[in-house]
Protein backbone atom coordinates (compact mmCIF):
# COMPACT_ATOMS: atom_id res chain seq x y z
CA UNK A 1 0.00 0.00 0.00
CA UNK A 2 1.77 3.17 -1.16
CA UNK A 3 -0.93 5.55 -2.31
CA UNK A 4 -3.19 7.84 -0.29
CA UNK A 5 -6.04 6.41 -2.34
CA UNK A 6 -5.43 2.98 -0.80
CA UNK A 7 -5.80 4.38 2.69
CA UNK A 8 -8.84 6.45 1.75
CA UNK A 9 -10.55 3.36 0.34
CA UNK A 10 -9.68 1.46 3.53
CA UNK A 11 -10.97 4.31 5.67
CA UNK A 12 -14.27 4.39 3.77
CA UNK A 13 -14.65 0.63 4.18
CA UNK A 14 -14.08 0.90 7.94
CA UNK A 15 -16.55 3.73 8.35
CA UNK A 16 -19.22 1.84 6.45
CA UNK A 17 -18.65 -1.17 8.73
CA UNK A 18 -19.03 1.12 11.73
CA UNK A 19 -22.20 2.60 10.25
CA UNK A 20 -23.70 -0.87 9.87
CA UNK A 21 -23.10 -1.55 13.55
CA UNK A 22 -24.72 1.75 14.51
CA UNK A 23 -27.75 0.88 12.39
CA UNK A 24 -28.47 -2.02 14.74
CA UNK A 25 -29.54 0.57 17.31
CA UNK A 26 -32.27 1.80 14.96
CA UNK A 27 -34.22 4.60 16.62
CA UNK A 28 -33.20 3.37 20.09
CA UNK A 29 -30.75 6.23 20.86
CA UNK A 30 -33.39 8.82 19.97
CA UNK A 31 -35.99 6.91 22.01
CA UNK A 32 -33.71 6.77 25.06
CA UNK A 33 -33.00 10.48 24.77
CA UNK A 34 -36.72 11.25 24.42
CA UNK A 35 -37.58 9.10 27.45
CA UNK A 36 -34.84 10.70 29.52
CA UNK A 37 -36.29 14.11 28.76
CA UNK A 38 -39.80 12.85 29.57
CA UNK A 39 -38.69 11.39 32.91
CA UNK A 40 -36.88 14.62 33.79
CA UNK A 41 -39.96 16.68 32.98
CA UNK A 42 -42.33 14.39 34.91
CA UNK A 43 -39.95 14.35 37.88
CA UNK A 44 -39.98 18.15 37.87
CA UNK A 45 -43.79 18.17 37.77
CA UNK A 46 -44.04 15.68 40.65
CA UNK A 47 -41.56 17.70 42.72
CA UNK A 48 -43.46 20.91 41.98
CA UNK A 49 -46.81 19.39 42.99
CA UNK A 50 -45.25 17.92 46.12
CA UNK A 51 -43.81 21.33 47.01
CA UNK A 52 -47.23 22.97 46.59
CA UNK A 53 -48.81 20.35 48.86
CA UNK A 54 -46.09 20.94 51.47
CA UNK A 55 -46.60 24.70 51.24
CA UNK A 56 -50.35 24.24 51.55
CA UNK A 57 -49.87 21.98 54.58
CA UNK A 58 -47.63 24.57 56.24
CA UNK A 59 -50.27 27.24 55.64
CA UNK A 60 -52.97 25.08 57.29
CA UNK A 61 -50.70 24.34 60.26
CA UNK A 62 -49.83 28.03 60.73
CA UNK A 63 -53.46 29.04 60.15
CA UNK A 64 -54.67 26.76 62.97
CA UNK A 65 -52.22 28.40 65.36
CA UNK A 66 -53.30 31.86 64.17
CA UNK A 67 -56.98 31.03 64.68
CA UNK A 68 -56.32 29.94 68.25
CA UNK A 69 -54.38 33.14 68.87
CA UNK A 70 -57.17 35.27 67.37
CA UNK A 71 -59.79 33.48 69.46
CA UNK A 72 -57.76 34.05 72.63
CA UNK A 73 -57.25 37.67 71.73
CA UNK A 74 -60.99 38.14 71.07
CA UNK A 75 -61.87 36.63 74.46
CA UNK A 76 -59.40 38.89 76.26
CA UNK A 77 -60.74 41.97 74.48
CA UNK A 78 -64.32 40.94 75.26
CA UNK A 79 -63.41 40.81 78.98
CA UNK A 80 -61.74 44.23 78.72
CA UNK A 81 -65.03 45.73 77.51
CA UNK A 82 -66.46 45.29 81.01
CA UNK A 83 -63.70 47.40 82.56
CA UNK A 84 -63.54 50.32 80.13
CA UNK A 85 -63.91 53.83 81.49
CA UNK A 86 -65.66 55.50 78.60
CA UNK A 87 -67.46 54.91 75.32
CA UNK A 88 -64.38 55.80 73.29
CA UNK A 89 -62.40 52.90 74.77
CA UNK A 90 -65.45 50.61 74.39
CA UNK A 91 -65.82 51.51 70.71
CA UNK A 92 -62.09 51.02 70.07
CA UNK A 93 -62.17 47.53 71.60
CA UNK A 94 -65.37 46.69 69.71
CA UNK A 95 -63.73 47.76 66.45
CA UNK A 96 -60.67 45.64 67.20
CA UNK A 97 -62.89 42.63 68.00
CA UNK A 98 -64.71 43.08 64.68
CA UNK A 99 -61.38 43.18 62.87
CA UNK A 100 -60.31 39.96 64.62
CA UNK A 101 -63.58 38.26 63.67
CA UNK A 102 -63.19 39.33 60.02
CA UNK A 103 -59.63 37.98 60.01
CA UNK A 104 -60.80 34.78 61.70
CA UNK A 105 -63.50 34.27 59.05
CA UNK A 106 -61.04 34.99 56.21
CA UNK A 107 -58.46 32.50 57.48
CA UNK A 108 -61.16 29.90 58.17
CA UNK A 109 -62.46 30.23 54.61
CA UNK A 110 -58.92 29.91 53.22
CA UNK A 111 -58.38 26.80 55.32
CA UNK A 112 -61.51 25.19 53.90
CA UNK A 113 -60.37 26.08 50.36
CA UNK A 114 -56.92 24.71 51.17
CA UNK A 115 -58.45 21.43 52.27
CA UNK A 116 -60.25 21.04 48.94
CA UNK A 117 -57.11 22.19 47.10
CA UNK A 118 -54.93 19.65 48.92
CA UNK A 119 -57.37 16.83 48.17
CA UNK A 120 -57.25 17.72 44.46
CA UNK A 121 -53.48 18.10 44.51
CA UNK A 122 -52.97 14.72 46.14
CA UNK A 123 -55.14 13.15 43.45
CA UNK A 124 -53.03 14.87 40.78
CA UNK A 125 -49.83 13.80 42.53
CA UNK A 126 -50.84 10.14 42.51
CA UNK A 127 -51.61 10.30 38.78
CA UNK A 128 -48.31 12.08 38.11
CA UNK A 129 -46.38 9.46 40.10
CA UNK A 130 -48.03 6.63 38.15
CA UNK A 131 -47.10 8.35 34.87
CA UNK A 132 -43.54 8.92 36.11
CA UNK A 133 -43.19 5.30 37.20
CA UNK A 134 -44.41 4.11 33.81
CA UNK A 135 -41.95 6.40 32.00
CA UNK A 136 -39.12 5.26 34.27
CA UNK A 137 -39.91 1.61 33.55
CA UNK A 138 -39.94 2.26 29.80
CA UNK A 139 -36.66 4.17 30.06
CA UNK A 140 -34.98 1.38 32.03
CA UNK A 141 -36.11 -1.19 29.47
CA UNK A 142 -34.81 0.92 26.58
CA UNK A 143 -31.51 1.60 28.37
CA UNK A 144 -31.11 -2.12 29.07
CA UNK A 145 -31.73 -2.87 25.38
CA UNK A 146 -29.21 -0.19 24.39
CA UNK A 147 -26.64 -1.58 26.85
CA UNK A 148 -27.15 -5.11 25.51
CA UNK A 149 -26.49 -4.00 21.93
CA UNK A 150 -23.49 -1.95 23.06
CA UNK A 151 -22.10 -4.93 24.94
CA UNK A 152 -22.44 -7.18 21.89
CA UNK A 153 -20.80 -4.60 19.64
CA UNK A 154 -18.14 -3.37 22.03
CA UNK A 155 -15.32 -5.63 20.84
CA UNK A 156 -16.13 -5.08 17.15
CA UNK A 157 -16.35 -1.31 17.53
CA UNK A 158 -13.06 -1.16 19.45
CA UNK A 159 -11.36 -3.22 16.74
CA UNK A 160 -12.71 -0.99 13.96
CA UNK A 161 -11.73 2.21 15.75
CA UNK A 162 -8.23 0.87 16.45
CA UNK A 163 -7.60 -0.10 12.80
CA UNK A 164 -9.22 3.16 11.67
CA UNK A 165 -6.82 5.13 13.85
CA UNK A 166 -3.88 3.30 12.27
CA UNK A 167 -5.19 4.06 8.77
CA UNK A 168 -5.76 7.75 9.50
CA UNK A 169 -2.16 8.08 10.72
CA UNK A 170 -1.01 7.08 7.23
CA UNK A 171 -3.08 9.81 5.58
CA UNK A 172 -1.90 13.38 5.10
CA UNK A 173 -4.09 15.94 6.93
CA UNK A 174 -5.48 17.39 3.69
CA UNK A 175 -6.72 13.97 2.60
CA UNK A 176 -8.48 13.45 5.92
CA UNK A 177 -10.12 16.88 5.72
CA UNK A 178 -11.30 16.24 2.18
CA UNK A 179 -12.60 12.79 3.11
CA UNK A 180 -14.53 14.21 6.08
CA UNK A 181 -15.97 16.97 3.89
CA UNK A 182 -17.37 14.47 1.38
CA UNK A 183 -18.65 12.17 4.12
CA UNK A 184 -20.89 14.95 5.40
CA UNK A 185 -22.90 14.39 2.19
CA UNK A 186 -22.25 10.72 1.41
CA UNK A 187 -21.68 7.84 3.84
CA UNK A 188 -19.63 6.08 1.17
CA UNK A 189 -17.17 8.88 0.50
CA UNK A 190 -14.79 6.67 -1.52
CA UNK A 191 -16.25 4.33 -4.15
CA UNK A 192 -15.01 1.97 -6.82
CA UNK A 193 -15.46 2.36 -10.55
CA UNK A 194 -17.28 -0.64 -11.95
CA UNK A 195 -18.57 -1.15 -15.47
CA UNK A 196 -17.36 2.35 -16.28
CA UNK A 197 -19.68 3.81 -13.62
CA UNK A 198 -19.41 5.45 -10.22
CA UNK A 199 -20.81 2.90 -7.75
CA UNK A 200 -22.02 5.74 -5.54
CA UNK A 201 -24.43 7.48 -7.90
CA UNK A 202 -24.18 5.06 -10.89
CA UNK A 203 -23.38 7.81 -13.35
CA UNK A 204 -21.07 7.02 -16.24
CA UNK A 205 -17.38 7.80 -15.91
CA UNK A 206 -15.78 8.69 -19.27
CA UNK A 207 -13.30 6.00 -20.45
CA UNK A 208 -10.60 8.65 -20.88
CA UNK A 209 -10.99 9.66 -17.22
CA UNK A 210 -10.80 6.03 -16.08
CA UNK A 211 -7.51 5.63 -17.97
CA UNK A 212 -6.29 8.87 -16.39
CA UNK A 213 -7.21 7.63 -12.89
CA UNK A 214 -5.42 4.30 -13.45
CA UNK A 215 -2.27 6.10 -14.67
CA UNK A 216 -2.23 8.63 -11.82
CA UNK A 217 -2.97 6.71 -8.62
CA UNK A 218 -1.23 9.34 -6.53
CA UNK A 219 -3.86 11.87 -7.59
CA UNK A 220 -7.38 11.98 -6.14
CA UNK A 221 -10.19 12.09 -8.70
CA UNK A 222 -13.85 12.82 -8.03
CA UNK A 223 -17.11 11.77 -9.62
CA UNK A 224 -18.32 14.71 -11.66
CA UNK A 225 -21.93 14.03 -10.63
CA UNK A 226 -21.86 13.25 -6.89
CA UNK A 227 -18.39 14.42 -5.83
CA UNK A 228 -17.31 11.09 -4.30
CA UNK A 229 -13.69 10.01 -4.51
CA UNK A 230 -13.22 7.39 -7.21
CA UNK A 231 -10.80 4.46 -7.31
CA UNK A 232 -10.22 1.56 -9.74
CA UNK A 233 -10.62 -1.63 -7.64
CA UNK A 234 -8.16 -3.62 -9.72
CA UNK A 235 -5.37 -1.15 -9.00
CA UNK A 236 -6.20 -0.15 -5.42
CA UNK A 237 -6.27 -2.74 -2.66
CA UNK A 238 -7.92 -2.22 0.72
CA UNK A 239 -5.61 -2.91 3.65
CA UNK A 240 -5.74 -6.66 4.46
CA UNK A 241 -6.06 -5.83 8.18
CA UNK A 242 -9.22 -3.92 7.35
CA UNK A 243 -10.75 -6.80 5.42
CA UNK A 244 -10.13 -9.22 8.31
CA UNK A 245 -12.52 -7.34 10.58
Amino acid sequence: MEYQLNYLASLSYLDLQHDELKEEYGDLPAKVEELQAKVAKLTSIVNETDAIISSNGKFVKDAKITLVELKDKEEKLAKQQFSVRNNKEFDAITKEIEHIRIEFTRISDEMRSSGIKEENLRGMLESQKVELESANTELQESEAEFAAISSDQNADVKKILKVRSDVVKKLVPDSVLEYNRIRRYHDDAVVAIKRNSCTGCFSQVPPQKIVEIRNNLKTIYYCEQCGRILYPPDDIQIDPKVLKL
